[in-house]
C-alpha cells in the first residue's frame, strides 16, 4: 500500500477558478508507506513554495503519480523515501523539479492536541 494524496494541488483551468499555485492546500493522506510519521486519513498542510531542505517531507510527482515522501540529500544529489519500506528502496532524483510543495502542518481529524507544525 503507498500514501498518496487523495487528490492532486490544483493545475490548469481548475487553478484558475479562485486557487493561486503558490497558496497553501490541504490534502488527506492514503496508505501506510509514511507510517509512523503519517497515518492514512492524517491531513497535510502543503505549502507549494516552501524551502526544500534535506529531511524535509513532500509533495513529489515522480512518473507523473503524487506521493508523499520524505526529501533526502544523497552523496549523488537528492532522493525521495518512505518512511514505512525496506531499505534501498529509495527513489533517486535527477533534479528536484518534480518536487512540488512542502509538508508545513499535519492534523489529525478529531484530535487538536495531536496537531504538529514542520516549519
Amino acid at each position: 500500500m503507498s500514501c498518496h494524496c487523495a487528490s492532486p494541488p490544483p493545475s490548469g483551468p481548475q487553478a484558475d477558478a479562485g486557487c493561486s499555485g503558490g497558496e497553501s492546500f490541504a490534502l488527506r493522506v492514503l496508505g501506510c508507506d509514511m507510517e509512523p510519521e503519517f497515518r492514512e486519513g492524517d491531513i497535510i498542510i502543503v505549502e507549494p513554495d516552501g524551502a526544500l531542505k534535506d529531511g524535509s517531507f513532500v509533495l513529489a510527482r515522480p512518473g507523473g503519480e503524487w506521493t508523499l515522501r520524505q526529501l533526502a540529500r544523497t552523496g549523488a544529489g537528492w532522493c525521495l523515501r518512505a518512511l514505512n519500506a525496506p531499505a534501498g528502496s529509495e527513489l533517486p532524483l535527477p533534479d528536484l523539479s518534480c518536487v512540488h510543495g512542502v509538508v508545513i502542518q499535519k492534523a489529525v481529524p478529531g484530535r487538536r492536541k495531536l496537531t504538529r507544525n514542520y516549519i
